[in-house]
């Protein structure tokens, strides 16, 4: 894999800026306008918004394509250093989308989090989105804290090589490994929370706290938001190496990693109620963790340097479509799903 990278920091530090505050302002006119008021996020709405952030993300990245071959092809010394401005551009553009792929896909493990934590604490429908928000909030601080270690760490091939093995183990230890229930109050955060901050027995509204009898209290929805962060921290753990074996570019794994967490929450609204029925795709993200790994230690090196990234895409997304079209062909048999904990 080349250790050039196009986006640099130094550079191009008014692309990070002016992303970062596009995607402030599409947070802002979510919860300040579209989602003011509480209510329930219903599957046509949650379809409609799916489909905004999966255009705004191809939009996007038909705009990386031309602001790319642009730049190359009117500076002689990029020309030089890049070679041709289209196969450049092409490239860069297809490891955005194939890096939104792979974490769109690794974060679909984040919506079965969402549907047991929120049956756990009883969050009604119409409270959920704002949990959601705010738990999305949190892991684009954390995913942005992870992108810019590894930007660091990835520089060195031990690292690499580590990250591409854990992958791999990660991958195959989702084959074997058995189901095991959630149970959020024995999370050690979880209790440490409760130690130090006394919960109230029923959801008070929306807020995430109250005040009772001059005694500041945290609602059930606190305890189910830093419960989501935690969960996300550790999905991070897995997504945030998939993508560095996609591509080296910071930029375009800030992107990529965003755009697929901002759709994270239409996206759960839209599958809540059929979760259960795509049993196999988690064997589908095993395969896929796999297969970056291997990029990370062995195919970039055999294919000298750089696996093809038309190939990638196409073998990940034919991996968690073939996965999810099997679930549906081949239904999970009644009786085999793990039993939830009660609160």
């Amino acid at each position: 894999m080349t250790d050039q990278i196009f986006f640099n920091i130094s550079d191009y530090w008014s692309f990070y800026l002016a992303f970062t505050a596009f995607v402030l302002v599409l947070l802002g006119l979510d919860l300040g306008i579209f989602h003011r008021s509480a209510h329930e996020v219903r599957f046509k709405e949650a379809a409609i918004w799916s489909t905004v952030w999966i255009l705004l993300a191809v939009t996007f990245s038909f705009g990386l394509n031309r602001y790319i071959e642009w730049k190359v092809g009117s500076d002689p010394g990029l020309i030089t250093q890049w070679g041709d401005p289209h196969k450049i551009a092409t490239q860069l553009s297809l490891e955005f989308l194939t890096g939104y792929v792979v974490e769109k896909s690794l974060s679909i493990d984040n919506l079965f989090i969402f549907v047991v934590v929120f049956n756990y604490f009883a969050v009604p429908l119409k409270y959920q989105h704002r949990i959601l928000f705010y738990g999305i909030l949190g892991a684009l601080i954390f995913r942005a804290i992870f992108i810019a270690l590894g930007s660091v760490l990835m520089q060195y091939e031990a690292v690499v090589m580590i990250f591409g093995v854990f992958l791999i183990f990660t991958g195959v230890k989702i084959f074997f490994a058995p189901e095991k229930p959630i149970a959020p109050d024995k999370n050690p955060v979880i209790r440490v929370l409760k130690r130090f901050l006394p919960v109230t027995p029923h959801i008070e509204g929306q807020s995430f706290f109250v005040r009772k009898d001059r005694v500041l209290y945290a609602t059930p929805l606190l305890v189910a938001l830093v419960f989501i962060e935690l969960t996300d921290i550790v999905f991070a753990v897995d997504s945030v190496p998939a993508i560095y074996a996609i591509t080296r570019e910071p930029f375009i794994v800030f992107t990529s990693n965003v755009f697929a967490i901002l759709g994270l929450r239409a996206l759960y609204f839209m599958l809540a109620g059929v979760m259960d029925k795509f049993h196999l795709l988690k064997f589908g993200l095993g395969i896929v963790l796999i297969f970056v790994g291997l990029k990370m230690i062995w195919l970039n090196h055999a294919f000298g340097g750089k696996f093809p990234i038309t190939w990638s895409l196409s073998i990940i997304g034919g991996v968690i479509g073939t996965a999810v079209l099997l679930s549906w062909i081949f239904p999970k048999r009644p009786g085999t799903e793990p039993s939830e904990p009660q609160p």
